[in-house]
């Protein structure tokens, strides 16, 4: 088995969702906010996933960008926070999100060793472009594929059919890497080989199927691909 295309998530993975937060809060004249941010954050996001997996099973899709405003508003009431200015603000750095310090080296050195890469995300395409490119990524992926193509949110199997229908390969020539443990898990029942980045030291989830690795980080990826 040789691994043909490195295929990774975006927000999560290669993208810090919390930088918005945290860069507001740090702000002048934010003092108010930042008791309040990483709370925020961790709601905003947990926000964002449920409601694309709800809009999946009931079948009424929409864009990512929709579902990232619906957390949104969802966290900031959680925390009795209503300052329109503030959720403007949030909502402008999420198109400019801080990639993982370790990620250009990382994409850089699959990319000198051979192997394809690209992202596989819920967000829209002007999301992800929008991430790419202030994140100055754009030279080092070979492609940006977003459910959008399908009109339903992973993970379901015809978001994971895009890779391989992309690269003209087989799942299991796939190197999939997810910080979601379910997308990880699904994507390894796929048949992807597959890479949980588990940042935040959570625990297995009770799923039928389990990433074949479990990282801290992405600085292995490289190494990894050579190997599978």
């Amino acid at each position: 088995m040789t691994i043909k295309a490195c295929v990774f998530d975006a927000y999560g993975t290669l993208f810090d969702v919390a930088a918005a937060a945290r860069e507001a809060a740090h702000e002048p004249g934010r003092e108010a906010f930042l008791p309040h941010w990483a709370k925020v954050a961790n709601d905003w996001r947990l926000k964002q996933l449920q409601y694309t997996w709800l809009r999946a099973v009931a079948d009424a899709h929409c864009d990512f960008w929709e579902v990232t405003q619906n957390g949104l508003d969802w966290a900031l009431e959680a925390s009795d926070l209503t300052d329109p200015e503030l959720r403007e603000r949030l909502l402008a750095l999420y198109w400019e999100l801080s990639a993982y310090p370790e990620v250009p080296v990382m994409l850089k050195a699959l990319k000198d060793a051979g192997f394809a890469t690209a992202i596989l995300s819920n967000g829209s395409p002007a999301m992800l472009n929008g991430a790419v490119q202030s994140a100055g990524l754009g030279d080092l992926l070979d492609d940006v594929l977003s459910v959008e193509d399908v009109k339903i949110f992973k993970p379901h199997k015809s978001v994971y059919d895009l890779v391989v229908k992309r690269f003209d390969c087989r799942a299991d020539q796939v190197l999939f890497v997810s910080s979601n443990g379910w997308d990880a898990a699904a994507s390894a029942g796929y048949g992807f080989q597959t890479a949980w980045v588990n940042r935040a030291g959570e625990p297995m989830d009770r799923l039928p199927w389990k990433p074949r690795k479990v990282l801290s980080d992405l600085t292995t990826i490289p190494e990894l691909a050579g190997e599978w």
